[in-house]
């Protein structure tokens, strides 16, 4: 019986995996390229933790999926990022079709050979809105249908699905989780833009956390009060 975590190298699935790391249960990190615009640097993250934490890391690749993806800003070139916050309508341009089905049943296949067990992903309550994929109605429904999927027992968790992004920054900060090595910018670039939707996000959660945010920003990164003004007004 194995624990196999779904392993971005961002914030969430890295404090996912240094929680899971306390369990007795053995644990693999399990990344997908399918092609994402900042595959490159998100996987290098993903590498780089999982290595330090010691937990066996499997890249699975997907990336020729990407072509089949059209209308994503995460899988089509032509689709831009869009910029600002969650909560803005053009955010739902970086909806990936499918994204966690895809990668939770990929997770689940690895988790059946080892015997069975759990998949594990960080989906949390800040991603309802934007991802039906993350909502705990989709989770509860795949969770049924994987232990329909083989003889051998598995069920999925989402230990985060009713946490803040702020909670889960928290809490990593409390299991010296490396928040400095992960990654969420959806540009890909060498530094954090500071200003896509995930950024954003990621700005807001550790200044909601009071924790300090070690994350290099690109110069041009809007003001975070300003952004979140506009939404709220």
């Amino acid at each position: 019986m194995i624990n196999v975590c779904i392993f971005s190298g961002g914030l969430d699935s890295t404090v996912l995996l240094y929680r899971l790391l306390e369990r007795e249960r053995p644990l693999r990190a399990v990344s997908i390229n399918y092609g994402q615009r900042h595959g490159r640097r998100e996987l290098k993250a993903a590498s780089e933790i999982a290595r330090i934490a010691g937990v066996p890391h499997d890249v699975i690749n997907m990336s020729g999926m990407a072509s089949l993806l059209p209308g994503s800003s995460q899988t089509d070139p032509d689709v831009d990022v869009p910029f600002g916050h969650y909560a803005n309508p053009s955010m739902k341009a970086t909806i990936v079709p499918n994204r966690n089905m895809l990668m939770i049943s990929a997770a689940a296949a690895i988790c059946l050979a080892h015997g069975g067990g759990s998949v594990i992903y960080g989906a949390h309550l800040g991603d309802r809105a934007i991802y039906p994929d993350c909502r705990e109605e989709f989770s509860i429904a795949l969770d049924q249908a994987l232990r329909c999927a083989d003889d051998r027992p598995i069920n999925l968790e989402r230990p985060f699905v009713f946490l803040t992004k702020a909670q889960i920054v928290k809490m990593g900060a409390w299991n010296g989780a490396p928040l400095e090595m992960t990654w969420s910018c959806y540009l890909g670039g060498d530094v954090h833009c500071g200003a896509c939707g995930t950024c954003i996000e990621r700005r807001e959660a550790f200044r909601d956390a009071e924790i300090n945010d070690p994350t290099e920003y690109a110069p041009t990164a809007p003001d975070l009060d300003t952004v979140l003004a506009t939404i709220r007004s």
